[in-house]
């Protein structure tokens, strides 16, 4: 399958448009730490997910796209990895050297998002995995006060039904909280737990945009980067933090009220998720099937 072909007025200014667009959240977490400011919410884009803000800078057309050269030679893609130059200048991703390297993660990425889209949203967990971190904890995870209190936090834990289906998130529990969730996910059992109304597997998107750049397109690692902040951002307000001094109104899920802030919140998320992940399997396909 022939490439398409991108003249270099339109791809120059998608990639001006992408780093203009990516500044908004590498520019002031970049301010942070210059002042050596840790921030409880955002950090998380940036450390617990591995992507570096000069990766996220740079532009990638995605898989099946070239990039004809402008007059200053081929585009800067030429010279990074998985891509190559052909006879007419145009740079394009390698696919068979892109899956010679990453064909196993692809083919990962493929069947959990598809069987993650496979299953109904759901939506009864309230949040309550960041709770669970810090069930009976001695030392708190982030250096903001509990709004609950410890042992508030710790009856509200015991007091409701845990039912985490993320594994990434169920690591994380206190040796206490384990055995109070009802599922005990594992790595093994990743593909078959996964649902499209968890928060941290909307928020993974963004992780598995970046396992599969360069073959994803700078838009929908944008995409899915900017969702991924919003549903971080419901993530610690729905958590026992007390986050008011940093700006984040908190979402009670201790209460009738905030379980069905919550929930509304989760539910269009997961319908935001789906399209993005849509697009995700979208780009294996057109990897791995030619």
């Amino acid at each position: 399958m022939r490439p398409d072909v991108l003249p270099a007025v339109e791809w120059t200014a998608r990639a001006a448009a992408h780093r203009e667009r990516m500044a908004t959240w590498l520019t002031p977490h970049a301010e942070r730490r210059r002042r050596g400011e840790a921030h409880p919410v955002l950090d998380f884009l940036f450390t617990y997910y591995s992507e570096t803000p000069s990766r996220l800078r740079r532009w990638h057309p995605g898989a099946g796209v070239a990039l004809a050269p402008g007059p200053d030679g081929p585009a800067p893609h030429a010279d990074w990895r998985w891509y190559a130059t052909g006879d007419d200048g145009a740079v394009t991703l390698d696919r068979t050297a892109f899956l010679a390297d990453r064909g196993d993660t692809a083919r990962f990425v493929r069947d959990l998002l598809a069987a993650t889209a496979s299953r109904p949203a759901s939506t009864g967990c309230f949040g309550l995995h960041e709770w669970a971190m810090v069930h009976r904890a001695d030392e708190q995870r982030h250096a903001v006060p509990l709004r609950l209190g410890q042992e508030g936090t710790d009856a509200v834990v015991e007091g409701s039904t845990i039912r985490c289906t993320h594994y990434d998130a169920f690591r994380f529990f206190t040796p206490s909280a384990v055995g109070l969730n009802r599922l005990q996910p594992t790595r093994a059992t990743q593909v078959d737990l996964e649902q499209p109304g968890c928060l941290h597997a909307t928020m993974d998107l963004y992780k598995w945009a970046c396992k599969l750049a360069p073959a994803v397109a700078g838009d929908l690692v944008a995409d899915c980067f900017e969702l991924a902040v919003e549903v971080r951002e419901l993530d610690m307000r729905a958590s026992p933090y007390d986050l008011r001094a940093c700006g984040y109104a908190p979402v009670p899920i201790e209460t009738p009220e905030g379980r069905a802030e919550y929930v509304a919140a989760q539910r269009g998320f997961a319908r935001r998720g789906a399209g993005l992940r849509g697009r995700l399997i979208e780009v294996c396909d057109r990897l791995l099937d030619g």
